[in-house]
């Protein structure tokens, strides 16, 4: 029974966290008209999501597109295909590479500052006392935090993107014997065969990196503002947050996937 109790337990409080996670999200959007009066906020919350990440992200793109690189390479050379790593590694990064490492980064990083920020206000009844001055916790506290992520994140795709195609240029020179020059003129060839302003692999991987970017603050903030029982909760607020953040980034990546690459083509 105590198993049964425990199971049923938990499953009610996903639900519930859930449900609660949808509402925020959808009361942050609701207030988007308020987004000119907390512009400042925003500006800073960009600063410490984007910029500050910028090395730590930097330095995971290129071994990502290091790596990627040099295990494709390795089969790729014992069917005398090396000449397609440019190819290879410019699509893999740029359509699920980049925005998923990214995304990981963000939620490590700068989701779980969100919880923990907002968890501390919570059970130190900060929350409370703007409820107590008519200030919306979802305007005031998540909306700018929001934002400034969900446009962080697709900028930083663009430039881990960048990065790791690099990389791998890096690896295709020094392991693969293919030059500088003919790796560029694959990717290029890879990226921008179509005639479209955007090519689908990059516009499809910043798709997805602006629901990663909105998921990951969306879940956080509403980790923090559920936190309760002093700084142990603050702690399980910000293990929920980034555990979901990165269950629900796996989960939409394959979503977002099949939608344009099997649904739309079909």
């Amino acid at each position: 029974m105590s198993f049964l109790a425990d199971t049923g337990s938990y499953a009610r409080q996903s639900v519930l966290a859930a449900g609660y996670t949808f509402g925020l999200g959808i009361r942050t959007l609701g207030a988007l008209l308020y987004l000119p009066r907390r512009y400042r906020f925003t500006l800073d919350h960009a600063f410490a999501a984007g910029v500050r990440a910028l090395p730590v992200t930097a330095v995971v793109a290129l071994f990502a597109g290091m790596i990627l690189a040099l295990q494709t390479g390795i089969e790729l050379r014992n069917f005398g295909q090396s000449e397609m790593i440019g190819t290879i590694t410019s699509l893999s990064m740029c359509r699920e590479m980049g925005p998923f490492m990214t995304s990981i980064i963000l939620a490590a990083m700068v989701g779980s500052s969100m919880a923990a920020e907002i968890g501390t206000m919570k059970v130190s009844e900060e929350v409370t006392a703007l409820d107590v001055m008519s200030i919306d916790p979802t305007n005031y506290l998540v909306l700018p935090r929001v934002v400034a992520l969900t446009i962080m994140c697709p900028l930083l795709t663009v430039f881990s993107n960048l990065i790791g195609i690099a990389g791998g240029a890096i690896v295709g020179q020094t392991h693969l014997d293919v030059s500088q020059l003919f790796y560029w003129v694959s990717v290029q060839n890879a990226l921008f065969a179509q005639e479209n302003i955007l090519p689908k692999d990059v516009y499809v991987g910043l798709f997805k990196s602006i629901i990663f970017g909105f998921t990951i603050s969306t879940v956080s903030c509403a980790a923090g503002l559920r936190a309760d029982g002093g700084a142990l909760g603050v702690g399980r607020a910000v293990q929920h947050a980034v555990m979901t953040s990165i269950v629900l980034i796996i989960i939409f990546g394959y979503i977002i996937t099949w939608f344009f690459y099997f649904l739309i083509d079909t």
